[in-house]
């Protein structure tokens, strides 16, 4: 019986969801999040066996174990490290990473510049809400620098990190801004992120409701971006650099090729017993 005479397994959004219930505050986007991202899978169609979802540390870290995937929740911002390892060590797997704009941005800064200039194939999730949820409110790499707040009276005054040009800058092959609030528009840009080759970025606005309510109102600010995907890199950057930050879609899909290193045969164990030899 040949393979293109097998039946096709469907999957339904229900067979990603884990046991666990999740934990987060009554109201945080992060519920909307895990809802588009079993349905994305779904839509995808690969078995759980074959998905490996990697996290760091915060609130939306917690969504590899909310899944049937095979899960790894990393240390702080070093998700994106260990999710390259199991992509180069096991090419066949599909491999997502969840994370937050502290985690992601701040203590995982630097990995995520390289993750993007080195184009593995794997998608990147982060739900930013511009502070640190889990921590009781301190502003984030993206908080506003204006923003008042018992921790820093006043606001921050520094200038936000701005993930979606840093991730076009670096070399990322998909960037794409979602938000959690509607959730079948994020199922449709993560299928895209997943299906396009190289590194995909997908930056989801996430509101924190218990620290940031005014993030409510986010709700009424989305809007579809009024322009097509790109993938001219510099068409990309000018629509960026000129958002109002609540531009939804798919703002830039590049054709880089995907890094792959180049694999030697496996040396026998004989033949490395010998070169030890005495």
């Amino acid at each position: 019986m040949s393979t293109a005479s097998l039946p096709v397994e469907s999957f339904q959004a229900r067979d990603y969801k884990g046991d666990l219930k999740p934990i987060w505050c009554p109201g945080c986007g992060d519920f909307g999040v895990v809802q588009a991202i079993y349905r994305a899978l779904a839509a995808v169609g690969r078995p759980p066996h074959e998905i490996a979802f990697v996290s760091g540390i915060g609130c939306s870290s917690r969504i590899p174990g909310y899944t049937t995937a095979y899960g790894f929740n990393s240390v702080h911002g070093r998700a994106l490290p260990i999710a390259q390892g199991i992509k180069l060590a096991n090419p066949e797997l599909l491999v997502l990473v969840a994370g937050g704009d502290g985690d992601g941005f701040s203590i995982g800064g630097n990995h995520f510049l390289h993750a993007c200039r080195r184009n593995i194939d794997l998608t990147y999730i982060v739900m930013d809400n511009r502070v640190y949820g889990m921590t009781k409110g301190q502003p984030s790499p993206t908080t506003e620098p204006d923003w008042d707040s018992a921790l820093a009276p006043g606001g921050t005054g520094l200038r936000p990190f701005h993930p979606l040009v840093i991730a076009l800058a670096s070399g990322a092959n998909f960037v794409a801004r979602g938000f959690s609030g509607d959730p079948n528009g994020c199922a449709d840009l993560i299928v895209q992120a997943i299906r396009h080759p190289g590194f995909s970025f997908v930056e989801i606005l996430s509101p924190c409701v218990t620290f940031r309510p005014d993030q409510r109102e986010w709700g009424k600010m989305v809007h579809a971006a009024p322009v097509n995907p790109t993938d001219d890199p510099a068409r990309a950057a000018r629509r960026i650099m000129t958002d109002d930050g609540f531009n939804i879609g798919v703002l830039y899909a590049g054709n880089r090729a995907p890094f792959r290193p180049q694999t030697a045969p496996a040396a026998s164990m004989d033949a490395i017993e010998a070169e030890f030899a005495l």
